[in-house]
């Protein structure tokens, strides 16, 4: 047993099947099979690949795996991309409900998320209100890019959405920033889970790429932000972006030099990357104190003992058999940081 408590900064929860609203499952806009199977949106479904997507397995899995707290991300499923003003209030209300439940009930073990739709403003500002101060949920998740009125798809770092970050730093926010939705912004063949490999990291990226450029981490310094996945392509992705903004500085008007934002202290990634090389990048391009542990559970892109070769932690042992951290940064990525982007003592 380890000398302190280990958190992780990633998992995920689904609700029970009766637990969904029933206009959800009607029409058809997320619901569970009854034999918990699969999860279902319109005509796309995916399986149920481990018993820990449910509370009472979750709570046994963590006990199991020795992770004593877990910060809760929301369903991407339903960041409501594309769905009208009242239908998106209903789903966003009953996920964020949802998880305040979870967090009420089970304080020592969860820290819950929330989110919003960027695309109704004054609706998402709404929210963020009622999920501080009578949820008291104290965790945005954001996706990465969000569908606008219009039909576009945006950045959630843009100046549309300038107004949810002012009020994410007037109440000194946890931020997550997570993708969804690449099959609908890539018109591509979903084959070899090719949105989920390498177009969600790329979503990440993406967003990284305008949350730098346009200065964030300086402009809301009281926010701190953290990437899924760590931030995978964005990492790689620094040199490229360098060369650009000083190869060709009139594409750049008014925007913040990419190298500026490296290391930022209020800018968090966690360690969802699968490989030692990987994380070792993420370090040297971010620092040791901007990481933190994400498993991404119950997924099976998460670190599952269910995969093979897999289980949870697995990259920070295989970091520290190879020299990538040391000893003493365990404890950091494990809890210290991940407290540190919280603002909170997980006891």
């Amino acid at each position: 047993m380890t000398e302190f408590k280990r958190i992780n900064a990633h998992g995920h929860l689904l609700p029970k099947p009766g637990d969904i609203p029933a206009f959800m499952k009607e029409r058809k806009l997320f619901w569970v099979d009854d034999d918990r199977k699969f999860m279902r949106q319109g005509d796309w479904k995916r399986p149920i690949t481990d018993p820990s997507f449910f509370l009472e397995e979750k709570l046994e899995w963590m006990l199991q795996n020795n992770i004593d707290h877990e910060v809760l991300i929301t369903l991407s499923q339903l960041y409501c991309n594309g769905l009208s003003k009242q239908v998106t209030e209903d789903i966003i209300r009953f996920q964020n409900d949802f998880h305040a439940q979870i967090q009420n009930e089970h304080a020592s073990k969860f820290t819950c998320g929330f989110v919003v739709q960027p695309a109704f403003i004054d609706q998402a500002l709404a929210e963020i209100e009622r999920a501080v101060n009578t949820l008291d949920l104290q965790l945005l998740c954001l996706p990465t890019h969000y569908q606008n009125k219009d039909g576009d798809w945006i950045s959630s770092a843009d100046q549309s959405t300038e107004p949810i970050f002012e009020l994410a730093n007037e109440l000194g926010l946890a931020i997550e920033i997570h993708p969804y939705d690449a099959p609908k912004m890539i018109q591509l063949k979903d084959q070899f889970w090719r949105f989920h490999l390498i177009w969600m990291c790329a979503q990440t990226a993406d967003h990284y790429h305008m949350f730098t450029l346009l200065d964030f981490p300086n402009r809301y310094p009281n926010v701190r932000t953290c990437y899924a996945h760590g931030n995978q392509f964005g990492q790689v992705n620094i040199g490229r972006r360098m060369q650009g903004f000083n190869g060709r500085p009139d594409l750049f008007e008014g925007a913040q030099n990419p190298r500026e934002s490296l290391g930022a202290s209020n800018v968090y990634f966690d360690t969802l990357v699968h490989d030692v090389d990987s994380l070792e990048l993420l370090i040297r391009r971010q620092g040791i104190k901007q990481v933190v542990v994400g498993l991404d559970d119950p997924y099976p892109l998460g670190e599952m003992e269910s995969v093979p070769d897999s289980y949870p932690g697995k990259v920070i042992d295989d970091a520290l058999k190879n020299g990538v951290i040391k000893p003493e940064d365990v404890q950091s990525v494990w809890k210290s940081n991940i407290e540190r982007w919280l603002n909170r003592a997980i006891v």
